[in-house]
């Protein structure tokens, strides 16, 4: 017999799965392939597509992995590809990676993958999966397209690293308020400004700024300790603002023997501690726009210079109550600056080292 011709029988490879494949290594995620269908044939598919990049996936057969979650788990570290596996197989092998401390991210369109996108951290269904598939799942792929993921991603990535951000602003904002309410219940002194002058200094070194700053494109990797980070951010820079406005509100009167009993002398104080919280500001914004060396830079410069742009404008000092100090007071207002940047700084620099002397003291016992 002599051969007529030669028929090949293989899938359909979608033309972005390379693509996104690599996109999620050059991330740090590790992908696998777990399949019903055999090991070999899912092997050949993970090797075209390029799932471990120039490495050859390592396969297994499914009906050889131990039923032990802790055994599980070691096996599939050595594992790229898992043919003939069953629905409640899917589901262990979420649960091993957990007990791992792995996050986990499972997408399918079959009945059989419901349980594990249940398990999974983020579920994520094919626009064609089963009805049972999409209502357990988290995201849902309308068209099907697997190359979506690197957009939901890096989206996903986008809010969190930016609510950080935003989140570090207003946090600020309450620690110096708090801090600086009980510094004048204490002492017995004039609340330091007005609020209308908060509503002109929060305008732009806290609201507008954060709305930008909230919608700016951002790849930065999730890490844990979304909660920490905030505290330690915005603990040292509001206690550093709270002090400076109240050394202002305390020692400016003594050193320019202001009557703060006088309207006149207990106006010229809030501007300055005004002009000393609106300097704060921007120094804590610029430490939330970091690196400065992009817009963000620019960003903070245009927040800075119309802080000061609106002092000269009639309508906008007499609407919020500011005005440009001159002669002595001028002078005065450029000490208590000096002053407050000094105690910003230290206050800054203090924090992270006393935070580490706190985690080696614990870490000893």
């Amino acid at each position: 017999l002599l051969p007529e011709a030669l028929v090949l029988c293989t899938e359909r490879i979608r033309e972005d799965a390379s693509d996104t494949l690599a996109w999620f290594r050059e991330q740090g995620v590790r992908c696998r392939i777990i399949s019903g269908d055999n090991p070999g044939t899912v092997r050949s598919i993970a090797s075209t597509v390029g799932l471990t990049g120039d490495k050859e996936p390592r396969a297994m057969d499914a009906r050889q992995l131990p039923s032990d979650i802790e055994a599980l788990a070691d096996v599939l570290e050595d594992v790229d590809v898992l043919g003939r596996v069953l629905p409640e197989q899917k589901k262990a092998i979420v649960q091993a990676l957990h007990a791992r401390n792995h996050v986990v991210a499972m997408t399918g369109d079959g009945v059989n993958d419901s349980l594990a996108l249940k398990e999974a951290d983020l579920g994520v269904a094919m626009g064609n999966a089963a009805p049972a598939t999409k209502s357990v799942a988290q995201v849902v792929l309308v068209d099907s397209k697997f190359s979506h993921l690197p957009d939901v991603v890096a989206r996903g990535r986008q809010v969190m690293a930016n609510m950080e951000r935003v989140a570090g602003l207003f946090v600020v904002k309450t620690v110096y308020s708090a801090l600086i309410s009980i510094g004048v219940v204490l002492s017995a002194v004039p609340y330091p400004y007005l609020p209308r002058h908060i509503t002109y200094i929060g305008s732009l070194t806290i609201g507008i700024p954060a709305f930008l700053l909230a919608l700016a494109p951002n790849v930065r990797r999730y890490k844990p300790g979304f909660l920490k980070r905030v505290v330690m951010f915005a603990l040292p820079c509001g206690i550093a603002t709270g002090i400076a406005v109240l050394l202002t509100a305390w020692v400016l009167p003594v050193v320019m023997g202001w009557d703060l009993s006088k309207p006149d002398d207990l106006a010229e104080l809030r501007v300055v501690s005004s002009i000393v919280l609106f300097a704060m500001g921007i120094l804590v914004l610029a430490r939330v726009a970091r690196p400065l060396r992009s817009w963000r830079g620019v960003l903070v410069a245009v927040f800075a210079a119309a802080g000061v742009i609106g002092l000269f404008i009639p309508v906008v000092n007499n609407f919020f109550a500011l005005s440009m100090p001159t002669g002595e007071t001028l002078w005065a207002t450029l000490c208590a600056l000096v002053v407050a940047a000094c105690v910003f700084f230290a206050v800054v620099w203090l924090a992270p080292r006393i935070e580490g002397i706190f985690s080696r003291r614990k870490m000893t016992r």
